[in-house]
């Protein structure tokens, strides 16, 4: 199997009770903004990229709030998605990537957490966690 990282923006309103979600075209499926990290790029980068890519917004990137793994056999991949949470600092909801992207909204994290089971204690859980991240460089 391929190694592969992702990272996604858990993006939250002020008042912490909506989440921006991307519908995604080739699963048809909706999930927080975010993609596959490129060549030389880091997890902040990548984060950023993906979410002005799929969303048009520009994001301040918080600490990682989960690290979660899978085997996804059909891919041949073995995936790592590492999710920061983050907020909005600018940019206007606009899809940049229409091949990928169907639509982006804003759901209440109950509705949210149903497409995210794989969070199993929830992402009001998870607004509360906090891992450090650093890049400690070349």
């Amino acid at each position: 199997m391929n190694r592969v990282d992702v990272a996604y923006s858990l993006i939250v309103d002020e008042n912490e009770e909506n989440i921006l979600m991307v519908k995604n075209i080739k699963h048809n499926n909706w999930s927080p903004p975010g993609g596959g990290v490129e060549k030389g790029e880091t997890l902040l980068e990548a984060a950023i990229r993906e979410t002005k890519e799929e969303t048009g917004l520009d994001i301040e990137l918080g600490n990682i709030v989960s690290i979660n793994e899978a085997f996804m056999e059909q891919e041949n991949f073995h995936a790592i998605f590492f999710t920061f949470k983050a907020k909005v600092i600018g940019g206007e909801i606009e899809i940049n990537d229409r091949e990928t992207i169907e639509e982006v909204r804003w759901m209440s994290i109950a509705e949210a957490e149903s497409w995210m089971p794989y969070h199993q204690k929830g992402i009001r859980y998870l607004l509360k966690q906090s891992a450090l991240y650093y890049f400690e460089g070349n």
